[in-house]
């Protein structure tokens, strides 16, 4: 199956983000981008690809680890930026980004020690994916918007491992579809 490691954003950050993508959708150029659908909003910590369903078990016990490892931290989503000259479009996050990357890094080191085959390490960059495109696109309107953007701050205290359902009606802009497979509660908590 495939999988990755994340932190699901909650409800109400999830749906102050929404408001703000209503506003940046009705921006001209707007139609020149995928937008990924509310559902699947996330913050990727680590993405591991198709994993062999022997190899889960393992995966999961190193993740409730890693998370029982993590304190609980404050994060919010502010402002946002690009990937590959408006090829991706995202929200930022802000507050303990620390914390957030070390999470990440610990997600990794789970895959590799259940042996899951990472590839080379890449330094994390905390972002939620909100649009796509196959083509370069100028996405400096949408910047300038997401740049007064800043949401309420919540508390990370749950690691989750999504798996990830990729389109096969071959319908143009049909989205992935995430599901939430396990959660382990950060530091040990709940």
């Amino acid at each position: 199956m495939r999988l990755f490691a994340a932190v699901l954003p909650p409800e109400d950050a999830v749906r102050e983000l929404a408001d703000e993508v209503d506003r940046l959708r009705a921006l001209p150029g707007a139609d020149r981008l995928r937008w990924t659908g509310r559902p699947g909003w996330h913050l990727t910590l680590a993405f591991y690809g198709e994993v062999d369903d022997d190899v889960v078990p393992e995966l999961s016990a190193r993740l409730e680890r890693a998370a029982r490892r993590t304190d609980p931290f404050p994060l919010e989503l502010r402002g946002g930026g690009q990937f590959g000259h408006g090829r991706a479009l995202w929200a930022g996050v802000f507050g303990d980004v620390p914390a957030l990357r070390l999470l990440a890094d610990r997600a990794e080191a789970a895959a590799r020690k259940a042996g899951v085959p990472m590839g080379d390490h890449r330094r994390y960059k905390a972002h939620l994916t909100l649009a796509r495109s196959r083509d370069a696109v100028d996405v400096q309107p949408f910047l300038t918007e997401l740049a007064g953007f800043e949401g309420r701050s919540w508390t990370v205290d749950e690691l989750a491992l999504v798996r990830s359902n990729l389109p096969k009606s071959g319908v143009p802009g049909e989205q992935p579809r995430y599901e939430a497979v396990a959660r382990w509660a950060l530091g040990g908590a709940g």
